[in-house]
């Protein structure tokens, strides 16, 4: 055959190649990986029966960065022939394994359709609203009047100034009720309060940064422990032994399980693929591959059961919108700016009730320093996000704060559910297995009873039948029956056998009487 070429490779839409003898799909084939910042190739492993494959989004060696977490793993020191025994038994693929899914739909709730209140000048509705509001705050107009003015914040309150904002009608309104003054007793009550309002100069932006001033507080508690969660959530991260840990064992799991396919020696996966590690159940469909891996760290590597302690902020970062938290800081900002240029633009007043430019002034000052400390935390916040995106390998533009520790959370809760689930199984088993051993107990000893019982029976036969003959036989052999005659029965005077208890009691009395 030397000199004769191989044959043509298959035309377009040929038959695919024939597959090796036995059958079978081949092994992926293993080519040699050219690895930055010195990284050598993963193991291959083979295992000696074919595994479940956990399908993880694998990091690529063009993915990696200088300062990654992939670059310093070490999950070969979890290593060991029990561990791999264990995979083999639980984890070994069943050719045909009917799996009984149960499609439960979840009930979807339309969101209510919010009701649009349209609000109209000087329409009966808002004459109602005006009503209504006074009504509520039984105060004489001028009073009202007064403790905005004064921005009195121990008479003003968050729900006065907004119904104000709400259902006051516009400068240009007032102004028009303003030229009815002379006939100001002729007039609806709305109508009333609306002369009365209309000489507060500016009063539109005056209301609204009243409530910016009230409501400002709030705001802070609303955006710091934001930041602070999600701050403290990635230091917990990164800092974290046992979860380093954790992610080491995932990772070895994980390559010896996709041992011959595409996702085998990894250099590192997805953290997202921590929450889809329970989707990889085992051979007799009754516990998972997270149950699996929390029973080992519960039997080898207790340490890294910390880490649900070590990641105590992770699930208040969770609940945090980076998008809704930087939209807060910027309204928060816009509303200084327009509070700074409503105090430069503000006429001077001759109401000696008028102290709005004067407590403003302070307040903006208060809150344009708080707002700089925020802003500044938020920088540092998103600089460590993006940091811990290059740590562990993911993108912090599309991967959102609230997904990224959306998902570390979720697992946290999803672990620490396995180990109970785990101590609740074993407590059952050592339950199920005391019972069993009691119940072998109990029917040893009634089978020891039953014998022993038996062998008294079968005593008591042999000795009616053989055992009196033969003691008999002894006693006229030995004439032991011959030699006491003191212990024979006495007769009586006719010659029969009287009961020995009855002849001493007879003799006893005999003897009395005399």
């Amino acid at each position: 055959m030397i000199g004769i070429p191989p044959p043509p490779p298959p035309l377009f839409g040929g038959p695919p190649p024939p597959f090796p003898l036995g059958g079978g799909i081949p092994p992926f084939p293993e080519v040699p990986l050219d690895l930055p910042y010195g990284m050598k190739q993963k193991k291959l492993y083979k295992p000696e029966v074919p595994m479940k494959r956990i399908n993880w989004s694998k990091i690529e060696p063009k993915e990696l960065s200088e300062n990654c977490f992939w670059l310093k793993v070490k999950e070969d020191k979890f290593e060991n022939p029990d561990l791999f025994a264990k995979l083999a038994l639980n984890f070994a693929t069943q050719m045909k394994v009917q799996k009984n899914v149960e499609a439960s739909e979840e009930k979807k709730i339309l969101p209510a359709k919010k009701k649009v209140k349209e609000l109209r000048i000087l329409d009966p509705k808002t004459a109602q609203n005006l009503s209504i509001f006074l009504g509520s705050y039984r105060m004489p107009y001028e009073d009202i009047k007064n403790i905005i003015l004064e921005v009195n914040e121990d008479m003003l309150n968050e729900a006065l100034i907004q119904n104000l904002v709400k259902h006051l009608p516009e400068q240009k309104v007032l102004s028009e009720l303003a030229q009815l003054r002379n006939e100001y007793h002729d007039l609806c009550e709305p109508e009333q309060f609306g002369v009365v309002m209309s000489s507060v100069k500016m009063l539109q932006p005056r209301l609204e940064n009243i409530l910016f001033k009230l409501t400002f507080e709030e705001h802070v508690n609303n955006i710091k422990p934001s930041i602070i969660a999600v701050t403290l959530a990635c230091e917990e991260l990164k800092k974290s032994e046992s979860f380093n840990r954790l992610l080491e064992l995932v990772l070895l799991v994980g390559n010896y399980m996709n041992s011959g396919s595409r996702n085998a020696q990894s250099l590192g996966f997805k953290i997202n693929f921590l929450c889809k590690i329970r989707d990889t159940k085992s051979a007799d469909q009754k516990t998972t591959l997270l149950h699996f891996i929390a029973e080992i760290c519960e039997e080898k590597y207790r340490d890294i059961l910390k880490f649900p302690e070590e990641l105590e902020h992770v699930e208040s970062a969770s609940k945090v919108s980076a998008q809704i938290l930087k939209s807060n800081l910027t309204a928060m900002e816009q509303q200084i700016i327009n509070l700074e240029r409503d105090i430069k633009k503000f006429p001077e007043t001759e109401n000696q009730h008028d102290k709005f430019v004067e407590k403003m002034t302070s307040f903006t000052k208060s809150a344009r320093d708080q707002y700089e400390k925020l802003f500044t935390m938020h920088n540092n916040m998103l600089k460590l996000y993006e940091n811990l995106g290059e740590y562990f390998i993911f993108d912090s533009k599309t991967v959102s704060i609230e997904e990224f520790f959306g998902d570390l959370s979720n697992f946290r809760t999803l672990f620490l559910e396995a180990v109970k689930e785990n101590n609740k199984r074993k407590e059952m088993e050592e339950k199920t297995r005391r019972a069993k051993l009691a119940k072998e107990k109990a029917e040893q000893e009634k089978l020891e009873r039953q014998k022993k019982k038996k062998q008294l029976i079968d005593i008591s036969k042999e000795g009616d039948e053989t055992g009196v003959m033969d003691n008999l036989l002894e006693a006229l052999q030995s004439g032991a029956a011959f030699r006491d005659r003191r212990k024979r029965i006495p007769r009586n005077p006719d010659n029969r056998r009287v009961p020995l208890e009855r002849s001493r009691s007879r003799h006893n009395g005999a003897v009395s009487s005399k």
